[in-house]
């Protein structure tokens, strides 16, 4: 088997970074449709990174240091992200040896346009919603593939990684993510427009971007309550709050879940958070226009397992929730605590930014969500910004956002490590509080949500 880019036929790929959550679910993909894959990581052999490791190597990737020794001559391809820098070691080999190096993108491209492909794009619900339409059209039989950006708690039970699957279908199912701009490579069937806030990029420039994803697709479909998106290309349109061509009605809630109707189907959605309303309303329409059963589609939506570190909910001994959370941007940080409101009324909140780029870049909104979001029985501890490696101008702290947020009336603070956090919520937390962790990229983040769960006597198993 092989795969044309650049119109050159590869089966021999090398990819520089594989334990990120889009080059891992690439690698599988490939893999699995019969390609030689390899990796290398700068986690490599790292204990936060072990189980990944393993579950690639058991798919029948090669994995390797990343010192540039895996690329020679015989490799067809070294695939990098938009995180690997001009220096690494990979990068210098493969140009010694004349080997093509191409963008993740360009390997997804190429994927895409060989099959039925449903991209979902936005700056927010990127991950949950492909991983609902991917278990909806599961459920009701049409056998998709999907290429995430995140971990499917279905998929992680059945022993994989979690954010690839190979079908047996023509569907695929990928995220197309906004923050470098490649995007605008795809060629869909169908693309699906979520949201625009300011994350990676200001909101024309995702504007802009979205706009030309919107013309290369055969089928686009809209949230109609962002206002950003009115003049995207629409076939369909989606909407909680105005009129749309699929809008939930009856709309009832409790703190953990939705119920609502959709013609005559009574839909029962797990997930608490208006934003997930929206993410289900979005999957909903794309699914139906898929001619997907509505019956099936309510036991679809109610047996919807979720995705890790996606408000992930565990209640301890001790009465204390801990969530952990994925959000990194103002946007997604103002939805999970949202949604952690109602649960709890004094909130403990923690959150690690991620790169010194883009903390720089949304420092004042960073600022203005947690301003308006908590209130003075809330803490909130800003982690040291998270360093993945390479270049970095690091001219920012999480100090430096304290510092102006030192006249609110909620306690913030800048602890120095997690062993300060810890120490501190565990002389204060009380029984009906709630923390919230929030973060990105770094992999330690879920051992220190364990950390959280245990500091409370462990999860309550409930099933």
């Amino acid at each position: 088997m092989s795969i044309l880019i650049n119109n050159k036929h590869c089966s021999k790929i090398h990819f520089t970074g594989i334990f990120g959550s889009g080059m891992s679910a690439i690698a599988q993909y490939l893999r699995w449709n019969g390609l030689e894959i390899s990796g290398s990581d700068r986690m490599y052999k790292s204990k936060d990174t072990e189980e990944i490791a393993n579950k690639l190597l058991y798919t029948g990737c090669s994995l390797y240091p990343q010192n540039g020794s895996a690329v020679s001559e015989n490799t067809d391809i070294l695939c990098i992200s938009s995180a690997i820098e001009d220096s690494n070691p990979d990068i210098l080999s493969a140009k010694s040896h004349g080997v093509q190096i191409v963008h993740r993108s360009d390997l997804l491209s190429a994927i895409v346009s060989s099959k039925k492909t449903v991209a979902v794009a936005g700056t927010s619900g990127k991950s949950t919603v492909t991983a609902m339409i991917f278990e909806f059209m599961t459920h009701c039989g049409l056998d998709p593939s999907l290429i995430s950006g995140a971990n499917l708690l279905s998929l992680e039970k059945k022993g994989f990684i979690g954010n690839a699957y190979k079908g047996n279908s023509r569907y695929l199912i990928i995220e197309a993510d906004e923050s470098d701009g490649s995007l605008i490579k795809y060629k869909p069937f169908i693309s699906l427009f979520l949201n625009v806030s300011k994350d990676h990029k200001t909101v024309p420039e995702v504007v802009s971007l979205f706009d030309k994803l919107a013309n290369q697709s055969v089928v686009s479909i809209v949230n109609a309550d962002d206002p950003n998106l009115t003049d995207i290309k629409k076939t369909l349109t989606f909407s909680l709050n105005t009129e749309a061509d699929w809008t939930p009605q009856q709309i009832d809630s409790d703190p953990l879940s939705f119920q609502f109707i959709h013609n005559s189907s009574h839909f029962v959605l797990p997930l608490p958070g208006l934003h997930n309303l929206s993410n289900c309303a979005a999957a909903l329409c794309t699914c139906e226009y898929l001619s997907c059963n509505e019956q099936k589609l309510e036991e679809a939506v109610k047996s919807f397992q979720g995705v890790t570190r996606r408000f992930s909910i565990n209640k301890t001994k001790q009465g204390i929730t801990v969530i952990d959370d994925f959000a990194h941007n103002p946007e997604k940080i103002k939805a999970a605590i949202n949604a952690a409101r109602r649960i709890s009324n004094k909130l403990f909140v923690i959150y690690q930014p991620h790169g010194y780029g883009p903390t720089r870049f949304l420092k004042n909104e960073y600022i203005e969500v947690f301003q308006k979001s908590l209130t003075d029985s809330d803490s909130l501890y800003l982690l040291p910004i998270y360093y993945a490696g390479g270049t970095a101008q690091k001219d920012i702290s999480s100090q430096d956002l304290i510092n102006e947020l030192s006249m609110n009336s909620f306690k913030a603070c800048a602890p120095a490590d997690r062993d300060i956090v810890l120490n501190s919520i565990k002389t204060t937390a009380q029984q009906g509080d709630c923390i919230l962790l929030m973060g990105a990229r770094d992999p330690s983040l879920p051992s220190f949500a364990s950390d959280l769960v245990k500091l409370f006597g462990g999860k309550i198993i409930t099933n």
